[in-house]
């Protein structure tokens, strides 16, 4: 009678955190409830100058994910912290109002335009226009062809973070096959693709230390549209088509916590590894706490990038001009021995 109650009270266990997770995951979905509160970002920044009524530009691909509003957060609070006017537009995840929305804060005449471009080709012609508006347009966290005109790029170090998640994973097989689904972003976009490059480098360097030979198996790659209906979508395709899968590797926390319902439903969850190159997001660190089917995630923080590139246009404004062109946070991996240190229940992402 024990035995048979210990093996009925796991599963219940299980499915009790992945139905609370899920809730979580629904609430940032429709947006934060309106009771919790988020953390402050606003800090004052250094200025020779006073930059009091300065307007600061930011123009977000979508506001559709809990990162993109804390960002979005994180750059209003240390703009308005600064005595600053803060202009937002939202591309709606429409490369054409994405455009249209940028070419609209150049129209009125910000002091400093910051673009997360969806597209790395698209909004090249926008960085032009503000150029020749005497504008400075700084490129956050994802990326924009080298042909473009800014001063520079700031977001994580998606390389060296995909690195870190890869390495930890083939450190956790060891010699123990792995049968490998990749859950990505998008087609071409340019962070996923470093991100990805970044996983699979970190496992076969890993391999190549303590093995001595690469094993690689990469059963399916999957597209989820940086979405959780995307994501679990995408996990159902790939339980169909690869049910022996025993990985999955993804390009950040989104594009997988809705895959963990089909995971979930499909009965697999003590059957299949999670590990994720980005974000951090509250909900993937609750389950790395709570579950030993979510690995790892890395540090991809909305509220230091969206402090950052505020800090750069400061300095910009300021007579710098002497920018690397991109600058990244540190690199940083997150498992079960030091979530708990960066898990906020409070958070926007």
């Amino acid at each position: 009678m024990k035995t048979l109650l210990k093996k009925l009270v796991k599963p219940l266990l299980m499915l009790a955190i992945i139905v609370s997770a899920a809730s979580c995951i629904d609430k940032d979905k429709g947006g934060q409830d309106k009771t919790e509160a988020t953390e402050s970002t606003g800090e004052k920044i250094e200025s020779a100058k006073d930059l009091t009524g300065l307007k600061i530009g930011y123009c977000t691909p979508s506001l559709d994910a809990p990162y993109y509003q804390a960002l979005l957060t994180s750059i209003k609070e240390t703009t308005e912290a600064n005595g600053m006017e803060f202009l937002s537009a939202d591309g709606q995840g429409d490369i054409n109002k994405q455009i249209a929305a940028c070419e609209d804060l150049i129209t009125k005449g910000v002091d400093a335009l910051l673009l997360n471009p969806k597209d790395p080709d698209a909004l090249v012609g926008v960085t032009q226009v503000a150029k020749k508006a005497g504008i400075p347009v700084f490129i956050i966290d994802s990326s924009i062809s080298p042909s473009a005109d800014y001063v520079t790029t700031i977001q994580s170090n998606n390389l060296a973070n995909g690195e870190l998640a890869g390495e930890w994973v083939a450190k956790k097989f060891g010699a123990k096959k792995m049968k490998i689904a990749l859950l990505s972003g998008n087609a071409g976009n340019p962070v996923g693709k470093t991100r990805k490059q970044g996983l699979l480098q970190g496992i076969t360097e890993e391999q190549l230390r303590s093995l001595g030979y690469i094993d690689l198996n990469v059963k399916t790659q999957m597209y989820t549209d940086w979405t959780y209906a995307g994501g679990m979508k995408a996990m159902e395709d790939v339980l169909v088509a690869h049910p022996d899968v025993n990985v999955v590797i993804t390009e950040s926390d989104v594009c997988v916590l809705g895959a963990i319902k089909a995971i979930a439903q499909a009965g697999k969850t003590n059957d299949i590894l999670i590990v994720a190159a980005a974000d951090g997001q509250k909900e993937a660190i609750k389950y790395i706490m709570d579950t030993n089917f979510y690995g790892c995630t890395a540090m991809n923080s909305p509220v230091q990038i969206g402090k950052n590139a505020v800090e750069a246009a400061v300095q910009y404004i300021n007579g710098k001009r002497d920018f690397s062109k991109i600058s990244y946070t540190d690199p940083l991996l997150i498992t079960k021995e030091n979530a708990a240190k960066y898990y906020n229940p409070k958070a926007l992402f």
